[in-house]
């Protein structure tokens, strides 16, 4: 089976840094996009960062600039490094691969940021 397991979230100062993985098994992972959402309490879930099949990019308005999506094929990881974080930053970070006819959900990683 698919599954996406997200790690290296934590809390942090204002204007730390963290990385993101997810890890993808049961796939061909090089053939599939690769996203990571977040969800802040009381608010809807965003679009942070997208990475295609080819490694194109894109970022939401709110982090470009400071976040950086890249994924490893060899190692069926995709990253999400967080630069110069804010406190409304602080969110559950989930990675997605879109797939036809279903979508593929990790567990979610918490990051807080504190000012």
């Amino acid at each position: 089976q698919v599954q996406l397991v997200e790690s290296g979230g934590g809390s942090v100062q204002a204007g730390g840094s963290l990385r993101l993985s997810c890890a993808a098994s049961g796939i061909l992972f090089s053939l599939y996009a690769m996203v990571w959402y977040r969800q802040a309490p009381g608010k809807q879930r965003e679009l942070v960062a997208a990475i295609t099949s080819g490694g194109s990019t894109n970022y939401a308005d709110s982090v470009k600039g400071r976040f950086t999506i890249s994924r490893d094929n060899a190692k069926n990881t995709v990253y999400l490094q967080m630069n110069s974080l804010k406190p409304e930053d602080t969110a559950v970070y989930s990675c997605r691969l879109p797939s036809s006819g279903l979508d593929y959900w990790g567990q979610g990683t918490q990051v807080t940021v504190s000012s």
